[in-house]
């Protein structure tokens, strides 16, 4: 197939909180500069190059981060950064970002993929994307990745692989029986012994015809969005639809209740980067395990992850802390405490929101 009706569509419009104190509403984690240079989300759109075509990727983020996202992305005209009124969730994200390229190319087959993930071999991953993309265009199915665990993870949801439909240049492809939830300890030490599940990395391709067949089936409100879209600015029609979408995801909306789906067999790295404990993964840690970032001083200190934005940090005779200095908050909190952090949200004054 033409790579022209290739489209990729970048979400970009959660919160982070995990990140809190240096993510805000306004600049939420994709927003952030956490593990080089680079905020995540320009890493993410840099991975698509040579992938698709430059002028059919889109970012879909919200209002309040739009002009911080147009800034991050000079590259990108602005009519490609696409701002929902409302936070509805990625489903009505999903169809949203349907909607808008089958408005412009009704051939056209898409990629969903979320700002903030972490994935250093972009090499393998364009390779397979691109490879699933050309698979799609010619299949029924919806498509997501598949990432084998490397440990047992309890903050990400899972998907239950079944019998390989095919296999090319971009890897395996395997029938996905089911979604599961995110399971406790037990349950995914059993998932990784077992063999046949993989983490969800809610990365889907998809024809935008095969999207809409599935949601008149199952989501009529979604597939009016898709079906209605119109091909100039959007602005006026997402104002006027979009902020009355249920707020569901793309998972309940659609996937886990489609006929045929199925899953390319990642064979690239891949991180959620959800809390603050994911920077040693990709952050050199000292001799003593402390992960640090900007200046920190460290005595007697250990398994520490300390981020500083301009002040110093000092560390004495201290073990298992989460220490991140921005210039109007400091967090300090116990590693094991960091998924909690959502629990300030309602503590914290308005201005460092």
């Amino acid at each position: 197939m033409n790579r022209d009706h290739f489209y990729a569509c970048v979400l970009a419009g959660g919160t982070g909180e995990r990140f809190w104190p240096m993510s805000r509403v306004r600049r939420p984690k994709h927003l952030l500069n956490l593990l080089s240079e680079r905020t995540l989300l320009e890493e993410t759109v840099r991975r698509l190059e040579g992938v698709v075509p430059a002028q059919n990727i889109f970012v879909v983020t919200s209002v309040a981060q739009a002009a911080d996202v147009r800034a991050a992305l000079p590259q990108l005209p602005a009519a490609q950064i696409i701002a929902e009124p409302a936070r509805r969730d990625s489903g009505p994200a999903a169809a949203l970002a349907t909607g808008l390229v089958r408005a412009r190319d009704p051939a056209a087959v898409v990629a969903l993929l979320a700002a903030d993930a972490s994935i250093h071999d972009s090499a393998r991953f364009g390779a397979q994307l691109g490879a699933a993309l050309a698979w799609a265009a010619n299949s029924p199915e919806l498509l997501t990745f598949a990432v084998r665990p490397r440990y047992p993870a309890t903050g990400f949801g899972y998907l239950e692989l079944a019998e390989e439909l095919g296999r090319s240049e971009g890897g395996a492809i395997r029938r996905v029986r089911r979604f599961v939830e995110k399971p406790d300890a037990a349950t995914a030490q059993q998932y990784l012994a077992a063999g046949n599940y993989a983490w969800n990395a809610s990365i889907f391709v998809w024809q935008a015809a095969v999207f809409l067949a599935e949601a008149e089936r199952q989501a009529p409100a979604l597939a009016a969005l898709v079906r209605d879209f119109p091909a100039g600015d959007c602005t006026r029609y997402l104002a006027d639809h979009f902020p009355g979408l249920p707020r569901i995801s793309v998972d309940y909306a659609l996937m886990e209740k489609a006929t045929r789906v199925a899953a390319v067999v990642a064979e690239f790295d891949w991180d959620d980067v959800g809390t603050w404990t994911a920077l040693p993964t990709h952050l050199q840690p000292d001799a003593a395990d402390n992960t640090v970032r900007g200046q920190v001083i460290a005595v007697d200190s250990s398994h520490n992850i300390a981020v500083s934005n301009g002040r110093v940090i000092a560390l004495c005779g201290v073990k298992d802390l989460v220490v991140v200095e921005t210039p109007d908050a400091v967090l300090v909190c116990h590693r094991d405490a960091v998924q909690e952090l959502k629990k300030l949200q309602p503590l914290l004054p308005k201005e460092v929101l």
